[in-house]
């Protein structure tokens, strides 16, 4: 019987495989039966079940039920004892990681490290509904990605909610495929005066800032890790790099301006700005926050309005008409930065 058992039966006594239990109920009813009727359930042999008749070995006899289940009754027990061990093991840890945390000197941070990873969607919930509690000011966001799926947004709207209830100020910032998206419009709606909105044909990646103190931001590209930052040159560095973005972004109620070319949009100049720069497809679709056949359909407006017939007479083309670098936002605010109405 070697090379069989674990490996075909992984179970133990107290859970039987069908042909085992078979087997060795007719065994138990017999008192007794041939080698050969177990061959196919090696498994009865390896858990003592059955064992060779010692007056004839190419017969069988079982262990007793009433053994069985004194062995099984014992096993229980030690798991017990071992579980009530590690229970206690842990108390004991816990509270000797309490201890250590009574003797922070005083120069010691409160708030914890001063970057956390936060693997797993449930712990980065927890931690941004913390962050929420403890916010009292303002909070600035950059969203990429695009249109905001009504999941993503309907997902952190308690959030936004509480924020609004303390008077808490918000801004965001997103790309300006965004303004395309329903759900977005209705979150502002419900939102109020409580959260400004701009877009840029670009952002960075997905970051989120309390009160100038603490920061999320992406740890992997699934979003399934985070990092909690809360250094203070870390989170400075971040804050300075959302307002330079904000003022070059362009308030969600102020149209996009014009490319002065007829029949080129302004999602289709930032196309050929990308595109003269060496960028695939799939990369100017990542960075605009569209999909890659919305792009490419894109592309081909672009060659037909252009008259070129190839990508590389595209790229001439682009050159020539001047779509080959980004223009600055053509929009300027004067006095108070006006908020986004609803």
């Amino acid at each position: 019987m070697a090379g069989h058992g674990a490996d075909e039966h992984p179970h133990g006594a107290d859970r039987l495989c069908e042909t085992g239990d078979r087997v060795y109920s007719r065994a138990v009813r017999r008192g007794r039966l041939p080698r050969r009727e177990a061959e196919r359930v090696p498994c009865l042999m390896e858990l003592a079940l059955l064992h060779p008749d010692p007056d004839d070995m190419d017969w069988l006899v079982p262990t007793s039920p009433q053994e069985v289940m004194t062995r099984l009754l014992r096993g229980m027990y030690d798991e017990v004892r071992a579980s009530q061990r590690r229970v206690g093991s842990a108390v004991a840890a816990f509270e000797w990681y309490a201890g250590l945390g009574r003797q922070v000197p005083a120069g010691g941070s409160s708030e914890g490290p001063a970057i956390r990873v936060l693997d797993g969607l449930a712990r980065i919930q927890a931690a941004m509904d913390e962050a929420t509690q403890a916010c009292t000011t303002e909070v600035l966001t950059v969203q990429p990605g695009g249109i905001r799926r009504e999941a993503e947004l309907s997902e952190g709207l308690h959030r936004a909610m509480a924020l609004r209830g303390r008077g808490v100020r918000m801004r965001d910032l997103y790309t300006h495929v965004a303004r395309h998206g329903h759900g977005l419009l209705n979150y502002l709606e419900l939102m109020g005066d409580a959260v400004e909105a701009r877009t840029l044909d670009e952002v960075i990646e997905r970051l989120i800032l309390f009160d100038r103190t603490v920061a999320f931001i992406p740890a992997n590209s699934e979003r399934t890790m985070a990092l909690e930052l809360r250094h203070p040159a870390l989170v400075e560095y971040l804050g300075t790099v959302f307002e330079r973005l904000w003022r070059l972004a362009i308030p969600l109620t102020a149209p996009l301006p014009d490319t002065g070319i007829e029949g080129i949009s302004h999602r289709e100049q930032s196309i050929a700005a990308l595109l003269a720069e060496g960028h695939q497809d799939a990369v100017i679709a990542e960075r605009l926050g569209i999909s890659v056949r919305t792009c490419r359909a894109h592309i081909a407006r672009l060659s037909e309005t252009l008259g070129a017939a190839s990508r590389t007479q595209l790229g001439v083309r682009i050159a020539q008409a001047g779509l080959d670098k980004p223009r600055g936002p053509e929009v300027t605010l004067s006095g108070r930065e006006s908020r986004t109405a609803r």
